[in-house]
């Protein structure tokens, strides 16, 4: 009876994600002919794949440092690019971005720092990419007719990824005071003690913040990984419709990135695929082509994402099964993550 239970949870736990990654397959495949799709596949060329594998390791290096810029001190090169490519890969299998809970006990138990610390600085680190993505959109709307009902939405992203880091920076300047804040209005007990320290954690995860010279270089180098990715999709476009100015790649990597940002079913399927095609759609471009070049850069970023991710997870001396039990269980707990760290 409680296995039949459990099963149930897991379907709901999926079915959301996979209503709105089938509706976007639906969607992309009611308009275009599978023909032309067969066709489009004869396009591509060689070249192109193996530029988008070399770009996509750089961007991989970059990440990694990125990130590890963001962790702050005690952080090595080799633990934070690691558990960037451990994070993307459970992403890419696990429902509800559950790689991002996976890397942050990785990384928080190899580093010694905590899982709750390193949660916090993936915040700041998708608060980062989310206002890249809408500064991408923003300004390149000038150039679109008829899509100023996007600019409200990207702007409000903005404004909103604005706010919090501004209130993440007043918490974690005022750690004491927050403390001190919360201690005073809970009740002593054992939940509250349990409580208190991880709330401490995370705030230190956020010091950075309050730290300007990290905070410029954590941009500084959130930043060259956007242009890498740019890169990509720029050069996709291009391959889509030949002679394509620069800015359409632009307009291109925005809209990808908010677009796999929707719930859907892991790594993104059918969302990713109808993200790409609606942005290339828009610039007036060949559905079928874009389709499938989308599959393929689709393939290409889940395989390295394997690649990266499975080296790291055998680094960590886990099997895959054992990652799939504990972070796809529906009743896993944060406490015990922490009490297995330990």
């Amino acid at each position: 009876m409680q296995a039949k239970k459990s099963g149930w949870k897991q379907l709901l736990r999926w079915l959301p994600g996979v209503l709105i990654s089938a509706i976007a397959l639906y969607a992309v495949f009611k308009f275009i002919k599978i023909d032309d799709l067969k066709n489009a596949f004869h396009t591509v060329k060689i070249g192109f794949i193996l530029i988008v594998c070399a770009i996509s390791v750089i961007g991989y290096v970059i990440r990694g440092k990125a990130w590890q810029v963001i962790l702050g001190k005690g952080v090595t090169f080799k633990q934070s690019f690691f558990g960037v490519s451990e994070g993307y890969f459970l992403n890419n299998v696990l429902p509800f971005r559950a790689g991002e809970v996976a890397r942050s006990f990785f990384v928080g138990r190899s580093t010694g720092k905590g899982t709750f610390y390193v949660l916090s600085t993936i915040v700041i680190e998708r608060a980062f990419d989310i206002a890249f993505a809408a500064v991408y959109v923003i300004i390149t709307l000038p150039f679109l007719l008829g899509m100023d009902w996007i600019k409200p939405v990207a702007t409000i992203a903005l404004i909103l990824v604005f706010a919090a880091l501004f209130l993440l920076f007043l918490i974690a300047r005022n750690k004491d005071k927050v403390l001190t804040w919360a201690n005073k209005i809970t009740k002593p007990n054992k939940i509250v003690a349990f409580i208190l320290p991880k709330i401490e954690n995370i705030i230190e995860g956020f010091g950075l913040l309050a730290n300007p010279s990290q905070f410029y270089l954590s941009l500084l180098w959130i930043g060259i990984n956007w242009v890498v990715w740019t890169s990509t999709y720029c050069l996709a476009v291009n391959a889509v419709i030949p002679g394509a100015p620069i800015w359409w790649g632009i307009f291109l990597t925005g809209v990808m990135a908010l677009g796999v940002a929707i719930p859907s079913a892991p790594s993104a399927l059918g969302v990713y695929e109808a993200s790409f095609v609606a942005a290339i759609a828009i610039l007036g471009g060949q559905t079928g082509t874009a389709l499938a070049y989308a599959i393929i850069l689709h393939l290409l970023a889940f395989s390295f994402s394997a690649i990266f991710g499975i080296w790291g997870l055998i680094r960590e001396g886990l099997g895959f099964s054992k990652i799939l039990s504990t972070f796809g269980s529906s009743d896993v707990k944060t406490d015990s993550l922490e009490k297995e760290e330990v």
